[in-house]
């Protein structure tokens, strides 16, 4: 079944080069280094590195958090940073030192994922949340490299999945050195699969602590506005749609603020506001300030502080559609309030907290958002009380990078 699989995975890889070509077409950096992806490198050889694997731009802020503990506890440490997506690849560059090396993550063959290991001979690796690969994985155990997963995460529904490739699933996951889990339900489901859950230290995201100079920044700019800013944060393919069309029907009177999760969408969205009769003043335009528009755009990177600084009030994206939803806890940690939809199984654990303590309100769709988010504008206490407990809800749930660093430094000793 190995053989199998491994052969499987030679045989696409010609599909692969034509979906980075494609990709590349919208966003550069998919073009960037390609024989990084098959484990051909131009950086030369070297060893004693420490592998953090953050595919996306979430898990590589996830892994900011816990490299400034994991140097804290081990000075003059040299990292080897993988990603899977231009924009964590991007996102990444910001986390580097002199020593450290950024490479793209191996495709999952035997040969990639050997050559991979045999060029960097890293002491330990770290994959992040889901990212689990049965050659990888492999081959890391075959090299003697300790591999981890850390702020593990498995909803109910890739639990099923996995299940049923119970026998590509449950040897990679057996192979892990350690897990560490999120929440006690996602430990439940990976020793299931048999993974070696050490623990439960929660969620790294709380760790993160929002950019001071953005929250100035947006703090001035909110301050500047006459009527209150609610923001569609991350919004997802066929949500803007359905935004605008649940204005149509009922309209508030706010300065709407639309963040597309991709930036690959930036001038799609645009189009579609546009489209459905709406202004737009795009945040990549502005000069000293937003720009008056029925619709503000936010289509920079790096910049969700700035825009969570602006807001009231948050629309998660993500969760209307059934996506599973985004992040929710950047946003409490700056203080804003969210409102989402039904679909939050990527961050099950965190939204129900959220909710449970005032600081997220769930609804059905989006018309039934525009309502609550209008009781919430209409209700000074009711919008302080809330933003208080968003901001409570933040504090309340950190911790989990220093344990995750120090249980790190344990298997590495």
């Amino acid at each position: 079944m190995r053989w199998l699989y491994s052969r499987l995975m030679q045989l696409v890889q010609p599909l692969l080069r034509r979906k980075l070509a494609r990709r590349g077409r919208l966003e550069p950096g998919y073009l960037q280094a390609v024989p990084e992806r098959f484990a051909h490198y131009a950086v030369p050889a070297g060893s004693g590195y420490v592998w953090i694997h953050a595919v996306s731009l979430g898990e590589t802020r996830a892994a900011a958090v816990l490299l400034a503990a994991l140097r804290e506890l081990l000075p003059g440490m040299r990292l080897l940073l993988t990603h899977g997506t231009a924009t964590g690849r991007e996102e990444g560059k910001t986390l580097l030192q002199p020593g450290d090396v950024q490479v793209w993550q191996p495709w999952d063959t035997a040969q990639a994922t050997q050559r991979f290991l045999a060029h960097f001979r890293p002491l330990l690796g770290i994959l992040l949340e889901t990212e689990v690969w049965p050659n990888l994985v492999w081959a890391s155990q075959a090299a003697g490299v300790p591999l981890v997963l850390a702020n593990a995460r498995l909803s109910a529904a890739s639990a099923r999945n996995a299940r049923r490739l119970g026998w590509l699933a449950r040897p990679a996951y057996r192979a892990l050195s350690a897990v560490w889990a999120q929440t006690e339900a996602d430990a439940q489901r990976l020793r299931a699969l048999g993974a070696p859950v050490r623990a439960v230290f929660g969620n790294l995201k709380f760790d993160a602590t929002p950019d001071a100079a953005q929250i100035e920044q947006g703090r001035l700019w909110r301050a500047a506005q006459a009527r209150p800013v609610v923001m569609f944060a991350s919004s997802r393919e066929g949500e803007e749609l359905w935004l605008a069309q649940a204005l149509q029907a009922q309209s508030l009177d706010v300065q709407w603020l639309v963040v597309p999760r991709h930036p690959q969408r930036f001038e799609a969205v645009a189009a579609l506001l546009q489209q459905q009769g709406y202004g737009v003043s795009r945040r990549s335009q502005w000069q000293d300030g937003p720009e008056p528009a029925p619709i503000w755009l936010g289509d920079s990177l790096g910049e969700m502080a700035l825009y969570y600084a602006m807001s009231d009030v948050v629309l998660l994206g993500g969760s209307f559609a059934p996506l599973g939803g985004q992040n929710l806890i950047e946003a409490a940690a700056c203080g804003c309030p969210v409102v989402m939809g039904p679909h939050s199984f990527n961050f099950a654990q965190a939204a129900e907290l959220a909710i449970d303590c005032g600081a997220a309100f769930r609804v059905e769709a989006l018309p039934q958002a525009l309502e609550q988010v209008r009781a919430l504008l209409q209700s000074e206490a009711q919008l302080a009380a809330a933003r208080r407990a968003a901001t409570q809800f933040a504090a309340a749930h950190r911790g989990a990078a220093r344990n995750t660093a120090q249980a790190i430094v344990e298997l590495l000793r």
